[in-house]
């Protein structure tokens, strides 16, 4: 994790500069603010990793001397049957379809992603699947 939050950190530093040099040269004011706001976002992400790989095990990207194999085993729990995704995905092609084609479209997709979002959240909260 440090070699990635080292990453983004170097390139919020990459769009800082080059947001200056844009907003100077250019005098263009959504994409000199559209550049700031992608520093911004670096800067976060590069941070969070930072701090988080203080707290976590060495990585085998962290080594210089690690192989690929060092670094297989089990990535985390992925869930294989959640429909949730899909109600997500339909939704949020109806809101954008609600940008093009009229505001009103909205009052369809907003329950149909609330409802996924809360599906997918309380996924193994419930049912079957609900933790003991």
């Amino acid at each position: 994790m440090k070699v990635q939050g080292r990453m983004f950190i170097w390139l919020a530093v990459f769009i800082l500069v080059m947001a200056i040099v844009y907003g100077v040269w250019s005098k263009e004011p959504a994409g000199t603010t559209a550049l700031f706001l992608a520093f911004g976002l670096s800067i976060m992400i590069g941070y969070y990793l930072a701090f988080t790989a203080r707290r976590v095990d060495v990585g085998a990207q962290d080594n210089k001397d690690a192989d690929v194999a060092d670094d297989a085993g089990e990535l985390g729990f992925f869930s294989p049957h959640s429909w949730q995704p899909l109600s997500l995905g339909i939704g949020g092609a109806m809101a954008f379809l609600g940008v093009v084609f009229g505001w009103w479209l909205l009052f369809f997709s907003a329950p149909i992603i609330m409802v996924g979002l809360f599906g997918w959240v309380f996924e193994y909260y419930r049912g079957e699947n609900a933790n003991q």
